[in-house]
């Protein structure tokens, strides 16, 4: 069956040369489309004679099913197929690490929002009234919303080996370490929602012989094939993904979404279906970062040096696993912060209850505790009577520091020197006198207030997060280069499944071609499962992985191709290079940008055009890049070498608070980061801007609100999130200390922003009120003493 699809996504071909290699920022090839308008998104994909699809969801956080009736949907004119768990073919379950979660659920829900049945119809509308016509008997029950009360003996178990989805213990030093100065504290940090722009969407064509090709807005093209084959009951290799244009992901597309049930009702009509959600659903759709309680003990030295800490921390992982085990993993990892601190206890445990799931989102546990870390070590500093900063500079991790895992830290570990250039920061000016500018205040031009009460904080924050995925997980990327002739000039084309979620990465891998190939002309192809994995675009990895893995294989071609050269030229291939689509003469293998080319006859540089040289001939080379080895925490004391790296970031910010309204105004945010190697500086810039808008988010607007299990505000109209008038100018100072072990010494940079603006934020909003400010994110309320109704 062969039928014509909207492409999912052109390969990068620009119809005018982009050039830049590595450190440069060229313009991205996709960026003119994307402002204009004119980029083709996965809400965007069209095929002829396409049905729609939709979804039934279950209106109950927790129930039994009794019963399903579709005979009044399937009687609806247009209606090709109504299909419920029956109909999966294959294993009835998904699950990223643990395949825990149904397809279509046929026994229990677990949470508002459970897909229960599937329409296909010849009109989004028709399919949607189907939908309506579903008829579910629900036993509705109480739902288990409280996570420590799932934790608790004797709590109904949610799933069949109970609710405690993983606790680590990480146990490290003098568990009987006592200290002259000790502050305790109560944390909590709410659910905040990845909020990408562009829904989950998808379209999946049946090719007529048993197999199905989706195009769709993913994060993992292979882990989604995997679970894709075993519900529909394929081999892999019927089951062909394409990347289709993404609108946004920050994790949330990692797990699976409409894909499973759009390849069901492809297969079942044997047309071309697409499922588009709404934006309500989207919030029903996704996991979402997990909400935690945090209790901390910081005990110090009248020196301010810390002695010991103890964490407590619980997270809510929601009614399916998802990434849940790994989150609660990176949070116990990194409950101490980026400090030397000799003892540590902690107890990390992540629990099943019928909230909606939760799984990835950018900093991927960090986040939580380093809200509360960093506000320990404040209270700590005003304890003390110490600086905030000066505490945290004595006690900063150093080059060869030791986490409480036990794992030291390798390369540069620079926490002081960030925390130093983010004070040593111009601090922005104050309000002039006179009337003031209303876009300047809390509230802005609604006009609450022209001043009164108004308050300025300054507050500091820094974090640590690893790289890349950890305990033991074999972490690869795969990538093939080709280099040929076309149209008479030298052209490279690259392949991987790495997902561009808006991040950059094909501008990247083409930076990468062009820097190890000398060849102007790259094209990236379109990321699909017709060639080896690249992972996850997760973890603050790509650019590592699949830029080593691209590295790798250009490395590989250039070598066949000076070995071409060195025949025809008759001279050795160690004495020759590839620059400006040429072979030249030069002192080594090159051109690595640390390692400069020395020409031995500058004016006769140009031995041989790639052209002439090549003609017809085509030199492709496949290669895959593993970090180096991990291994799984230790169970009973947490200790283990379980990450590959490590990146740091500092933030501080400037806020004003209307401490009669508890409005608050973000007025700046500084930041200093060390990414290793800026390979694109334009687009680190941009990573580093775009996380402190999501910190900010969390600071003080992004929650979802969430009574007895059900979602309170599925729309951008309650869910809050930062726009161009909330969003502070930023000062950035961006260090390049470099990385032992990665290639171009880069880390990954897109996670660090995240984690300790939010912190920051509210540090200086503490600061600015003079309250506790426990929980994110801060409210109206938490600020200004709000009385409660009468009656409460």
């Amino acid at each position: 069956m062969t039928v014509p699809v909207a492409p999912a996504r052109q390969p990068f071909a620009p119809t005018t040369p982009v050039t830049g290699g590595v450190g440069e920022s060229p313009r991205r090839p996709d960026g003119t489309l994307k402002v204009k308008g004119e980029f083709a998104y996965s809400s965007d994909l069209w095929a002829e004679g396409m049905l729609w699809g939709a979804t039934v969801r279950s209106p109950h956080p927790r129930a039994r099913i009794r019963s399903i009736e579709t005979t009044a949907a399937l009687a609806m004119p247009g209606v090709l197929a109504v299909l419920t768990s029956e109909d999966v073919p294959g294993r009835k379950t998904y699950g990223l690490e643990i395949p825990d979660q149904p397809v279509l659920a046929w026994e229990d829900v677990r949470y508002q929002g459970e897909p229960v049945a599937l329409v296909a119809a010849d009109h989004p509308e028709t399919a949607r009234r189907a939908a309506a016509k579903v008829a579910v008997d629900y036993q509705v029950l109480d739902p288990l919303v409280d996570p420590e009360a799932a934790m608790a003996e004797g709590a109904p178990p949610l799933h069949p080996k109970g609710n405690v989805l993983r606790h680590i213990r990480i146990r490290h030093g003098d568990q009987e370490a006592t200290a002259d100065v000790v502050v305790s504290g109560e944390y909590e940090v709410g659910m905040q929602d990845q909020a990408f722009l562009g829904p989950e969407s998808g379209l999946a064509v049946p090719d007529g012989e048993g197999g199905v090709d989706l195009y769709v807005s993913t994060q993992w093209l292979h882990v989604d094939r995997d679970q894709l084959a075993a519900s529909l009951d394929l081999p892999p290799e019927q089951v062909r993904i394409t990347l289709a244009g993404v609108g946004g992901a920050f994790g949330a597309r990692e797990d699976l979404s409409m894909q499973v049930h759009a390849c069901l009702l492809a297969l079942r009509t044997g047309r071309p279906v697409k499922i588009l959600y709404s934006r309500e659903e989207s919030f029903f759709g996704h996991v979402h970062r997990h909400p935690a309680r945090l209790r901390y003990e910081h005990g110090a030295g009248a020196d301010g040096r810390l002695v010991y800490v103890k964490a407590a921390i619980v997270l809510d992982g929601g009614a399916y696993a998802s990434s849940s085990t790994a989150v609660c993993s990176n949070a116990a990892c990194f409950a101490v912060g980026p400090y030397e601190v000799a003892s540590a206890t902690v107890d990390c445990t992540v629990v099943y209850t019928d909230n909606p799931p939760c799984g990835a989102m950018r900093g991927f546990g960090a986040v939580q505790t380093c809200f509360a870390y960093e506000t320990q070590m404040d209270r700590l500093a005003a304890e003390l009577g110490m600086d905030p900063v000066e505490l945290r500079l004595r006690n900063a991790m150093v080059p060869g520091s030791r986490l409480p895992t036990g794992q030291a830290v390798e390369g540069a570990a620079p926490v002081a020197e960030l925390l130093r250039r983010v004070r040593a920061m111009a601090l922005p000016e104050d309000r002039p006198p006179g009337p003031p500018d209303l876009r300047s205040l809390p509230g802005g031009v609604s006009n609450v207030t022209h001043g009164e009460g108004v308050r300025r904080g300054v507050g500091y924050a820094v974090g640590l997060k690893n790289i890349g995925y950890s305990e033991g997980f074999d972490d690869y990327s795969t990538a093939m280069v080709r280099l040929s002739v076309v149209a008479g000039e030298p052209q490279v084309e690259v392949h991987t499944a790495a997902a561009e979620v808006g991040q950059g990465l094909v501008t990247v891998q083409a930076q990468i071609a062009r820097t190890e190939l000398g060849v102007e002309r790259v094209v990236v192809l379109p990321a699909d499962t017709q060639v080896g994995s690249a992972g996850s675009s997760s973890a603050s990895r790509q650019t590592w992985m699949t830029g080593g893995a691209v590295k790798a294989a250009c490395e590989a071609v250039r070598d066949r191709v000076l070995e071409l050269a060195a025949a025809k030229l008759g001279r050795p291939a160690a004495e020759l290079a590839l620059e400006g689509g040429s072979v030249v003469a030069g002192d080594g293998p090159g051109p690595d940008p640390a390692v400069e080319i020395d020409l031995v006859d500058p004016s006769a540089a140009e031995l041989l055009p790639l052209a002439d040289l090549l003609a017809e001939q085509v030199v492709e080379e496949t290669r895959e890049y593993h970090h180096r080895e991990t291994k799984v925490l230790d169970p009973e004391t947490g200790q283990g070498e379980a990450h590959v790296a490590f990146a740091f970031a500092a933030h501080r910010a400037v806020v004003d608070v209307d401490t009669e309204l508890g409005l608050v105004k973000v007025v700046e945010i500084a930041t200093a980061q060390d990414v290793g190697k800026a390979i694109n500086p334009q687009a680190v810039e941009g990573q580093i801007e775009g996380g402190i808008a999501q910190g900010l988010g969390l600071a003080v607007m992004e929650e979802i609100q969430v009574a007895d299990g059900q979602v309170r505000n599925p729309s951008f109209t309650d869910y809050l999130i930062p726009t161009v008038l909330d969003m502070p100018p930023v000062r950035l100072d961006v260090l390049e200390l470099g990385h032992p072990d990665s290639p171009y010494g880069l880390r990954g940079i897109g996670e660090p922003p995240t984690i300790s603006s939010t912190p920051a934020i509210v540090a200086a909003i503490r600061a600015a009120t003079g309250r506790p400010l426990p929980r994110v994110p801060v409210r109206p309320e938490h600020i200004v003493d709000v009385p409660a109704p009468e009656g409460d």
